[in-house]
């Protein structure tokens, strides 16, 4: 897999590490003795504006922007968006202007979800915002400002929610190609791997780059919105447009391609107490801050599952993709409650 050709830039700071959680594994183990051995692949650690996994689809998205001339970045989020935080922190770094569209998508009146965590650090990274409700088309919302750009004399340059397109999944696969790189180093064997999958560009860059290699590691994205058979489709869909630009469409096959989706709760971005309970225990076992939108549910449904004995005896590695910084837009759900 020849990913210079794709002309990334350069700015995430690679490879994360890959790292065993001793304090979780203890205490999943079950009354027989059961449960797996964790270990935690820290795309926390990306470095752009506190991290997280869409700094890796940036790399292919920002240099294919720049590639084209760009002058504009407009891409969309919910309103507590770690894309969004990302994508302006991209557009800074490189002199570019960014417009969002925040969705409204949970709800939520709350001012610190609405002023708070990631959307403070959009204004402070310079992202103009718009505000929609929840619901609202965001791909013809997406191109009623991309055309306001191109009718002010600007160059824009569209980015789908969560940089979840071929060029952005890109990231992924070649992140697969790192992670299996580190575990040859440390001679772990990995039995599968674990992550949340929501706008499908980790999940599906992911199954891409370890078909592509021929490895057979399989990828258990846990949904964060869609049921289970759209998330696996929109993820079978992605994976295989992966693949076709590295070459290789027919490696990918939908056997692939898993998502549980059991543990999203009322909906997307609204958090219950599994939740909560999963970011404590990540937190107060190995020091592990996730979110409560993406990470903790994936967390949420890792838990649940090694108790119920689905992954006794595998070495587990949970992909963390990072957003903790959307922690304090949940200060009020979180009161009184840790």
């Amino acid at each position: 897999m020849h990913f210079a050709r794709y002309n990334p830039v350069r700015f995430a700071h690679l490879p994360t590490p890959l790292e065993p959680l001793p304090g979780l594994t203890e205490a999943l183990v079950t009354p027989d003795g059961g449960g797996p051995t964790l270990w935690i692949k820290r795309d926390d650690c990306t470095g752009l504006a506190g991290g997280g996994n869409k700094t890796r689809k940036l790399e292919f998205l920002l240099g294919d922007a720049l590639a084209n001339d760009a002058d504009t970045l407009v891409t969309q989020g919910a309103v507590q968006s770690n894309h969004v935080r990302q994508t302006a922190a991209a557009a800074a770094r490189f002199g570019l202007k960014c417009e969002v569209i925040l969705e409204h998508r949970t709800g939520s009146q709350a001012v610190d979800y609405n002023r708070s965590g990631n959307v403070l650090l959009d204004e402070l990274l310079g992202a103009k915002i718009r505000h929609v409700p929840g619901g609202s088309d965001m791909n013809a919302a997406l191109a009623e400002v991309a055309q306001e750009v191109a009718e002010a004399g600007g160059r824009p340059y569209v980015i789908p929610g969560g940089g979840s397109n071929c060029v952005g999944a890109l990231g992924y696969a070649e992140c697969a190609l790192e992670l299996v790189a580190q575990a040859n180093e440390l001679g772990l064997e990995i039995d599968r791997i674990v992550t949340a999958t929501g706008s499908a560009g980790t999940h599906a860059g992911l199954v891409a780059g370890l078909a592509v290699m021929g490895s057979d590691i399989p990828v258990l994205g846990i949904g964060v919105r869609a049921p289970k058979e759209k998330q696996e489709e929109n993820v079978f869909k992605l994976a295989k447009e992966t693949a076709a630009l590295l070459g290789f469409e027919e490696r990918v096959t939908r056997d692939m391609v898993e998502a549980d989706c059991d543990y999203v709760g009322e909906g997307y971005g609204l958090i219950d107490q599994g939740v909560i309970d999963a970011l404590t225990l990540a937190a107060r076992t190995d020091g592990i801050l996730l979110d409560p939108v993406y990470t903790g549910k994936a967390m949420k449904g890792l838990i649940a599952l090694s108790r119920a004995g689905a992954f006794d005896g595998e070495t587990v590695v949970f992909l963390h993709t990072g957003g903790a910084q959307g922690l304090f837009g949940y200060q009020g759900e979180l009161d009184g409650k840790l």
